[in-house]
């Protein structure tokens, strides 16, 4: 794969596909992120000589203009940022914003508006790529959280350009992710957290041929508990992967891989409550209440697993962490982790979330932009966007 630093862009026009997909409320841009990431790709561009054409998704706003899902809000702060003026197209494909295109000059920006507004983006249309591809004289990805998706912006617009490469934040975590599973320090420790066994199947079982201890928590932890016999109450539970659950744990066994769930719980009647109503070891969860977070005891017994490992890679919270009343098991993990000395790689949108509200990024290795491609390139999985990059080379 190539990647910006390798092309001569000066007097070029870039199509740059980012992910700006950043949670707004009222308008108003929560978290930007997202778009911090990637100016140091846009910065570079820039200072070559080349003229920029953004695209991005906002949201799901299935196939339609939403005014809820424009990307004006993320103009307006993307110029703060980069201390430079940055064009509103009124649309993302069409004469109009083709015309505005072919009239940047060096140095200038123009972001499109959002991709997902036409259906052939997500249905990866053929006629959709090729108009999108009409805006630029070079391709550039740098959308890592939309890889794993064979969307016309990341996959079919490569037919249609000659000169495709990957971005700085791309290549960041390429290189970053790939080392992780290539050659890890050890001991390698994976945490892996969030609500459901379902949506991590994959990555539990990737990860036992290459950790040498393996945390799970949140919710999941849940599915694996009762597995073992054990009553969760009214908590959150797959009971369609129990058996799932405990081949997963018999495979850790069979593999030498030390396999670590939560030892106590707090609990509570309502993700939503105010207050928890208690602490309470595994073996005794009450009927009518509901696991919503780590307790005390396994906040000890994660600190031990975690303080001396080489590389650890974390996906998803400890708890109901939304909530004050059930982040704590999530804030405490954040901050073992801040202290390890070896490799720390987080991702996954949630994971993030906490990190930025802690002021903490900058005490962990790398955190990955993406949730969905953090976890399918870990497992190991071909992401489209990767693969047509690959095949431009």
């Amino acid at each position: 794969m190539r990647f910006l630093d390798e092309l001569n862009v000066s007097g070029k026009r870039i199509l740059m596909r980012v992910d700006y997909n950043v949670p707004l409320k009222g308008g108003n841009i929560v978290d930007d992120n997202r778009i911090k990431q990637s100016l140091p790709t846009l910065k570079l561009a820039l200072d070559n000589g080349a003229s920029l054409v953004i695209c991005s998704h906002l949201g799901r706003p299935k196939g339609a203009p939403a005014p809820e899902f424009s990307l004006k809000p993320v103009a307006v702060r993307l110029a703060e940022l980069l201390g430079r003026e940055v064009r509103m197209a009124p649309d993302c494909i069409g004469p109009e914003v083709q015309a505005m295109a072919e009239a940047l000059k060096p140095g200038e920006i123009l972001l499109l508006e959002n991709l997902r507004f036409h259906p052939g983006e997500t249905k990866n249309d053929p006629d959709f790529s090729r108009e999108l591809a009409k805006l630029g004289e070079v391709y550039v990805n740098d959308a890592f959280g939309a890889s794993h998706r064979a969307h016309a912006s990341v996959v079919g617009v490569t037919e249609f350009i000659k000169d495709c490469c990957g971005g700085l934040l791309l290549k960041k975590e390429w290189q970053y992710l790939g080392e992780a599973l290539e050659d890890p320090a050890r001991p390698f420790v994976a945490i892996i957290g969030g609500a459901k066994v379902s949506s991590k199947l994959g990555i539990l079982k990737a990860l036992l041929e290459e950790v040498d201890s393996m945390i799970v928590g949140g919710a999941m932890a849940n599915t694996f508990r009762k597995a073992q016999g054990f009553e969760v109450g009214t908590s959150l539970v797959e009971d369609d992967l129990l058996e799932e659950a405990m081949a997963i744990m018999v495979e850790a066994r069979e593999k030498g891989v030390k396999f670590y769930l939560p030892v106590d719980f707090i609990l509570g009647t309502d993700p939503k409550g105010g207050i928890a109503s208690g602490v309470r070891t595994y073996q005794d969860i009450p009927a009518d209440e509901m696991i919503l977070d780590t307790g005390p005891a396994s906040h000890t017994l994660f600190a031990e697993v975690i303080k001396n490992a080489g590389t650890v890679i974390w996906n998803g919270p400890l708890g109901a962490f939304e909530n004050p009343a059930f982040a704590q098991g999530t804030i405490n993990l954040c901050r073992v982790l801040g202290a390890v000395s070896g490799m720390t790689i987080l991702g996954g949108g949630d994971t993030n979330v906490i990190v930025e509200q802690m002021g903490m990024a900058d005490k962990f290795s790398f955190i990955s932009t993406g949730g969905g491609s953090f976890l399918e390139f870990l497992e190991g999985k071909e992401l489209p966007a990767f693969t047509a990059l690959e095949n431009k080379s």
